[in-house]
């Protein structure tokens, strides 16, 4: 079974159904067979058992005239089914409970590795973040858990349903022709089920902003900005737009909704139940062709299907839209990214080469780098200069293969780095980026990148010294060992954005590698600190490859050579000592930064 809920979009429903089956009953099969049991055993019992079975029994005897012992010996049994039954369903609903937090885990990790596999371009890409929160949808919404249920309450709606009917057609077949407008209930959900799937898929990039207003609100990193500017009421502005932008699709929608929602209820209650109950009457009444009995199962029989036909009808509807939700899921877990594995391993480094080399992002109209070539070799100090926006920061993108080039190529060891793993690409390379993020773990933990042993804590120790903000981190409550942020710990630290700059900076400094890659790395530090700070970098990384990326020329000073950038292509390129005997772009920036460190300089001094 398909359905268009798009011009270009089908959905398999019964595939996408037994794919969430099969993704559940993997994580802990015990959820879909807790819901299996009570389902079936609860609607047995309310559906048939209580409400026809019991009914038509106790009726019977009183019609035969039977001992009043036979009534009592058959009322202990149903109490005895009873309280078996309750208990039973008790026990598996305590099995759902610890299941449903086991289904959780394994799908939550499941997503989390997925998205740890694509590539860094899609977190540019907005179209992503929407599919994204679809997909995730399906575990912040306990998805997965309806799903069992709605399996459940189908199989054991269907078996409640075909012994109440069985039950029916003993008493006279004629009460089918009332209860067929039921089967037309499933063809309206169905309908209505695409409808609300197609109004939450409108919605859902209107609920991101919503999602995304709320989270700066109440983020540390927003709030000075939030308190000292006019950003507030923009960002409310948005927020106040998503919701309108919400409630005009609701409108849209409601009156379609509201149509297949009448004509359910018309097929599953009104018709069933006016037209059993108007010939039953006429047949208890005016022709005496039913007993008591017999007329008191054909009543109980139709608020049993009324209750039965809901009881599918909902489950069959849920389905239906949560096929629709896995269908994100399973184009989630299907994507391929676009940066392939190679089948080499990248080996010790000797030298790394752009020839020819353009890129241009996937949504931009201009290319970021245009034919660039250079070569970097073993032990060599370089620097990587020019203006915000100059395309720096791509060349580190490109190195890493979070893109690939657009044309060129880009060489490790003479070899295309295509031509290699990822993974050995990136471990041998040592990075520290321009938006370095720290994490609410301990700052050791934050150096070293893992839980730390002893021996890891003596080593990140000497990264941070190295960094130049270990008398900052042993003053902490508790070292090294603090939490960063107090968003989980009440003892945890704030650093300042400097601080945070060098703990970020002495993952470097703890690393094993032959050629790093620094991203800006004292973007947030004053001028006397960054000339510090390079001057540690220099000494740890002797006779190591480095180059420095950065707009700030501290760094170029101390560097074998230089290169300069601007508009993605090389302008200049040599020592920094030729370029300011050259007089160039490059010793025009360096002079000009010279004087605004003499400026703050003189200014902190008075």
């Amino acid at each position: 079974m398909r359905f268009n809920v798009h011009e270009d979009i089908k959905v398999p429903v019964f595939k996408n159904v037994v794919y969430a089956v099969k993704l559940v009953w993997k994580a802990d099969k015990r959820l879909l067979l807790s819901y299996l049991y009570s389902n079936i055993i609860d609607n047995v019992f309310q559906y048939f058992i209580q409400s026809i079975l019991f009914l038509k029994v106790l009726l019977s005897i009183i019609d035969s005239g039977a001992d009043f012992s036979v009534y009592s010996r058959n009322l202990l049994v149903f109490f005895g089914v009873t309280v078996f039954i309750k208990i039973s369903v008790w026990g598996a609903a305590y099995v759902r409970q610890v299941s449903t937090k086991n289904v959780l885990k394994v799908l939550n990790n499941m997503v989390f590795e997925k998205a740890a596999e694509l590539d860094v371009g899609q977190y540019e890409n907005p179209k992503f973040y929407d599919e994204y929160q679809r997909a995730t949808a399906v575990m912040s919404s306990g998805y997965f858990d309806i799903v069992c249920w709605d399996v459940a309450a189908i199989i054991g709606g269907i078996i409640s349903f075909l012994l109440v009917i069985g039950t029916v057609i003993s008493v006279n077949p004629m009460y089918l022709l009332f209860l067929a407008p039921s089967v037309l209930v499933f063809i309206i959900e169905t309908a209505k089920s695409k409808a609300v799937y197609k109004r939450d898929r409108e919605m859902t990039t209107n609920n991101r902003t919503k999602a995304y207003v709320q989270r700066t609100v109440f983020l540390k990193d927003f709030s000075k900005d939030m308190r000292t500017s006019n950003i507030f009421s923009v960002m409310m502005k948005r927020f106040d737009g998503a919701i309108k932008a919400n409630i005009e699709i609701l409108k849209a929608y409601g009156p379609k909704l509201f149509l297949y929602s009448m004509a359910s209820t018309l097929c599953s209650e009104f018709i069933p139940m006016i037209g059993t109950y108007m010939y039953a009457g006429w047949q208890f009444v005016s022709k005496k062709a039913l007993t008591a009995s017999g007329f008191s199962v054909v009543i109980s029989a139709i608020g049993a299907v009324k209750g039965m036909s809901w009881y599918i009808q909902e489950g069959f509807d849920d389905l239906i839209q949560m096929s629709l939700y896995f269908q994100n899921l399973r184009d989630f877990f299907e994507y391929e990214t676009s940066i392939k594995d190679g089948t080499k391993t990248a080996g010790e480094f000797q030298s790394l080469e752009f020839k020819n080399v353009t890129f241009c992002y996937p949504s931009a109209k201009k290319n970021s780098i245009e034919n660039m070539s250079f070569k970097i070799e073993k032990g060599e100090t370089v620097a990587v200069v020019g203006v915000n926006g100059a395309g720096k920061s791509t060349l580190v993108k490109l190195i890493l293969r979070f893109y690939d080039v657009t044309e060129g190529e880009i060489l490790y060891n003479g070899v295309n780095i295509k031509e290699y793993t990822v993974d050995s690409l990136r471990n041998s390379i040592a990075s520290v980026f321009q938006d370095y993020k720290n994490f609410a773990v301990s700052v050791f933990e934050n150096v070293m990148c893992r839980e730390c042993s002893e021996e890891d804590k003596v080593r990140a120790q000497k990264a941070l010294e190295e960094a130049g903000v270990w008398n900052k981190v042993k003053s902490l409550p508790n070292g090294g060992d603090t939490v960063l942020t107090r968003e989980f710990d009440e003892d945890g630290a704030g650093l300042s954005g400097g601080e945070n700059q060098k703990v970020s900076t002495a993952r470097l400094f703890a690393s094993d590698y032959e050629i790093a890659i620094l991203d800006e790395p004292s973007s947030a530090l004053d001028p006397i600190a960054e000339y510090k700070m390079y001057e540690n970098l220099i000494k740890a990384t002797k006779e190591k490859t480095v180059i420095y990326i950065s707009h700030r020329l501290s760094s170029a000073v101390l560097s074998d050579r230089v290169i300069v950038i601007e508009n993605g292509q090389i302008i200049e390129s040599g020592t920094h000592k030729d370029l300011i005997d050259r007089g160039g772009k490059y010793s025009e920036m360096f002079k000009l930064q010279a004087s605004a460190y003499e400026r703050e300089e003189g200014e902190e001094n008075v």
